[in-house]
């Protein structure tokens, strides 16, 4: 049931200005894909996905808890809502929504961060002392989350394709106090130089974004079918590396925040099929309201262990639309 777990003081819905929805015309063949895919609820995922976001952020527990941090921000008046899937994460209200403005996110107290893109470290659940790899990791939200989980116990190799990406990593990295993340620069598929097999693997893929139109409307101007199938071949060279680079028993997160079943179920089944004897799907437990994971859509059945995947359209939770997937390779 959609807003389960969501205060109703989040419920409502800001509409972005009609000037910016004049730039996010939507396209008859997008309209018909997502017709198909949500039946009578297409209408609740575009009035989602063409209102704002509520801000929410994440506690740095490098560097202060969960506790201390609640009390200085409700001093300044302040309101914190729990985000259920994940203990150091809040929606927040205020006079100011200027966040990034505050002492507290200059001393690394917290990571603005939306609440979807929480799910994945979660999911994961990397441990102090892990070798954990974070494959395309700019810039950096799901990076110092996870260093907070393993408490700066371990190692995380964060990797990045491009300089300018690896920019803003190290900058939130240095900020938030984050002292067991190795940087590497360079193609995922590429990673086999490193030698090194890896206990956690985030694979959060570049994808088409399609879960983040509330944020960025202009991906309904560049979406097309030709631009998903792209994104879908990149992928899954992704997923096959990092799947090699796994420890026998290791667990690995696939994650996008598109709702393309290009992107996501056909990644996993694609996966599965290479790998049969090897990749187990593991069935994903959070508190949180979800949609039903795509099993055939167009031309494509996938396989039905794809169940036990996380699907999430904005409408489910107001949030961004998320795809998570726990994969364990087998002993």
């Amino acid at each position: 049931m959609p807003y389960m777990v969501i205060p109703q003081q989040l419920r409502q819905l800001t509409p972005i200005p009609e000037a910016e929805k004049a730039r996010a015309a939507i396209k008859e063949e997008f309209e018909r894909r997502y017709r198909e895919l949500l039946g009578d609820s297409y209408n609740e995922f575009i009035s989602h996905s063409l209102a704002y976001l509520n801000k929410s952020i994440r506690v740095n527990t490098l560097k202060i808890s969960v506790a201390e941090l609640k009390e200085r921000l409700q001093q300044q008046n302040f309101r914190l809502f729990q985000v259920p899937w994940c203990k150091e994460g809040f929606w927040i209200k205020g006079e100011r929504t200027d966040f990034g403005n505050l002492v507290e996110h200059t001393l690394g107290y917290f990571y603005i961060q939306e609440a979807a893109s929480m799910i994945p470290a979660v999911v994961l659940q990397p441990q102090p002392g892990e070798t954990v790899l974070d494959m395309c990791a700019s810039p950096g939200s799901k990076t110092t989350q996870m260093a907070a989980l393993m408490k700066n116990e371990g190692i995380i190799v964060a990797n990045d394709i491009t300089g300018d990406r690896m920019k803003p990593l190290g900058i939130n990295l240095q900020r938030v106090g984050a002292m067991n993340v190795v940087e590497n620069f360079g193609r995922g598929q590429q990673l086999h130089r490193l030698g090194t097999k890896f206990d956690r693997i985030l694979v959060d893929a570049p994808c088409s974004g399609t879960g983040t139109l509330r944020k960025s409307p202009d991906t309904l101007r560049i979406w097309n079918p030709l631009m998903v199938r792209r994104l879908s071949n990149q992928q899954k060279p992704l997923i096959d590396t990092a799947f090699s680079l796994l420890k026998s028993g290791g667990t690995m997160v696939y994650s996008t925040c598109s709702v393309e079943p290009e992107e996501n179920e056909g990644v996993i089944d694609w996966l599965l099929q290479k790998y049969p004897k090897e990749v187990s799907v593991e069935e994903i437990k959070l508190d949180i309201s979800r949609g039903s994971t795509v099993l055939e859509f167009e031309k494509s059945s996938y396989s039905s262990e794809i169940k036990k995947c996380l699907r999430i359209w904005p409408q489910d939770n107001n949030t961004e639309g998320f795809f998570v997937a726990r994969i364990r390779k087998r002993e």
